[in-house]
């Protein structure tokens, strides 16, 4: 082989990734399926993303896409084609439906032209996978669906009104989606289970976890924490992501009640944010922020002492954060309030950044935090395990690397389209 096709692997292949999810989305399984596709496209492949329009994690449609039906745009190399959907303000099972079903008629009404010679698709959600399915039995070619959340599980455990009955529904539809699989990834061995009871062959399972797709802090972080109004002395606490049901945040809330000189901060946005600020209740020492730019994201998590991810005692093995790869780059230390048994403790443990507390425990989680802070040197020292962790195992070149061995198995030996 050349170093020219070494370098462009994918070379007059035509592939579709579908996402419901992509940017200018920053947060969430977005940034990966775009860092995938804009990856594809420069290895050489016609690459089409079939997605929605960004909202995540606001669940509100970006005021610049609101109003539209359909459009298609070029970004890095890649044509987009974006599909309207319904975005539920609050999370119910009957608004989740909807929403999986909009996507997935609009999606199936108007698929991107041309026969690709392999489908990826993500999921969540529901519908994506789905499509992907329906696509790749369509027109005969290999689907690579990517687990990154069980959304059958994730009904049953993350609290949402009417998750038992939908948790069939997504088991069905997830069962749909994985029958036909050429391969299936999971982003974490702790969901391998859930995808042999959906009934995949254990041979067709590959794990490719979440890469980092953040730089490292590099501004001051005496500055940052200036900027943002945090006290020298002050002991901040920060949680950054989505604030939807299963986080079960309201443990951070009754953490602050019990603590008022530590500072709580809730950064991002979601279906649950305003009811997290009712139910604080004009609290002084919390504040909650929109989410970070990307050009001072990883500065805002590195000037906060001590990082949170929160989870419902009934999350097990449904999830695992994407946020966590960001918090390792930060180089500080991680308190999840977690299941013990789930894969988000799992990899906090494996990357010796953080510690573990009983999920829904203000005062366990309160207790740590302040150990954390009662011995300063010890909490930069295991914060410091992050970014070693990510070098080791969560670079980007690590990641897209698996997936380029995923697509190269998949695709084995069949011919290539001739160039145009």
């Amino acid at each position: 082989m050349s170093a020219d096709e070494h370098h462009r692997p994918f070379e007059n292949r035509r592939l579709l990734v579908v996402s419901t999810n992509y940017a200018p989305e920053l947060t969430g399984i977005g940034p990966y399926a775009t860092q995938l596709a804009e990856h594809w496209a420069a290895s050489g492949a016609r690459t089409d993303v079939l997605t929605g329009m960004p909202h995540y994690p606001a669940w509100r449609v970006d005021e610049q896409y609101r109003g539209r039906w359909r459009g298609q745009e070029s970004r890095e190399g890649v044509t987009v084609h974006r599909r309207r959907h319904y975005v539920p303000p609050r999370q119910s099972a009957l608004r989740r439906a909807w929403f999986e079903a909009s996507v997935l008629i609009h999606g199936t009404l108007a698929p991107p032209p041309g026969r690709p010679d392999a489908v990826i698709s993500q999921m969540p959600s529901l519908a994506g996978g789905v499509m992907g399915a329906r696509i790749a039995r369509r027109h005969g070619v290999p689907h690579i669906p990517v687990v990154q959340d069980l959304m059958g599980a994730a009904a049953a455990q993350s609290g949402i009104r009417g998750g038992g009955r939908a948790a069939a529904v997504a088991g069905a539809a997830e069962r749909y989606a994985l029958r036909d699989a050429a391969v299936v990834g999971v982003i974490h061995e702790s969901f391998v289970p859930g995808v042999l009871a959906l009934g995949v062959d254990p041979a067709r399972i590959r794990v490719v976890p979440n890469w980092t797709h953040v730089e490292r802090p590099s501004a001051d972080r005496a500055a940052t924490r200036a900027r943002l109004g945090w006290r020298e002395g002050t002991q901040v606490l920060l949680h950054s992501g989505n604030m939807g049901l299963k986080q079960g945040l309201d443990v951070l809330i009754e953490l602050a009640r019990l603590a008022p000189d530590i500072r709580v901060v809730l950064m991002g946005d979601g279906n649950q944010r305003e009811e997290l600020r009712e139910r604080a209740g004009g609290l002084p020492n919390i504040d909650f922020l929109p989410p970070a730019g990307a050009d001072d994201f990883t500065d805002v998590l590195a000037a906060a002492d001590v990082l949170a991810v929160t989870q419902r005692a009934s999350v097990l093995d449904m999830s695992v954060p994407s946020k966590l790869t960001s918090y390792f780059v930060s180089g500080r230390p991680v308190v999840a309030s977690v299941a013990d048994e789930g894969g988000t403790a799992d990899e906090v443990r494996r990357s010796g950044a953080g510690v573990l507390v009983a999920p829904e425990d203000p005062a366990a989680l309160l207790d740590a935090v302040r150990k954390l802070a009662g011995d300063p040197e010890a909490a930069d020292a295991l914060g410091a395990h992050g970014p070693d962790y990510v070098a080791q195992h969560l670079s980007r070149e690590a990641g897209l690397a698996r997936f380029d061995a995923l697509l190269t198995e998949v695709l084995g030996d069949a011919p290539r389209r001739p160039s145009r």
